[in-house]
């Protein structure tokens, strides 16, 4: 599985419509309306790397109220709650 974190500048009139646009397109996980640089994030994933560009480039780059995407490739996940789960199974030492 391939993860992508999509940082995306979207008309700021249009962040709510946008948000839910995206988030219904098949392949994007989850998308958070954030402070900073850009106004939502978007978790992209997908089976190959040939689908982002079916993702990103085909359909959430041309939903009405998107400037502007950059696009940051996952190469590994650390997540406290899969460390979690493995003490939970007893792997603790």
């Amino acid at each position: 599985m391939i993860t992508a974190l999509v940082s995306i500048v979207v008309e700021p009139r249009r962040i709510p419509e946008v948000a839910q646009a995206v988030v219904d397109i098949e392949g994007i996980d989850q998308v958070f309306s954030v402070t900073g640089d850009v106004d939502l994030i978007a978790v992209v994933r997908v089976r190959a790397h040939e689908d982002l560009a079916g993702v990103i480039a085909g359909q959430l780059s041309k939903v009405e109220g998107v400037l502007d995407t950059t696009t940051n490739i996952a190469f590994k996940t650390y997540s406290k709650q899969d460390l979690e789960a493995g003490f939970d199974l007893g792997l603790d030492g």
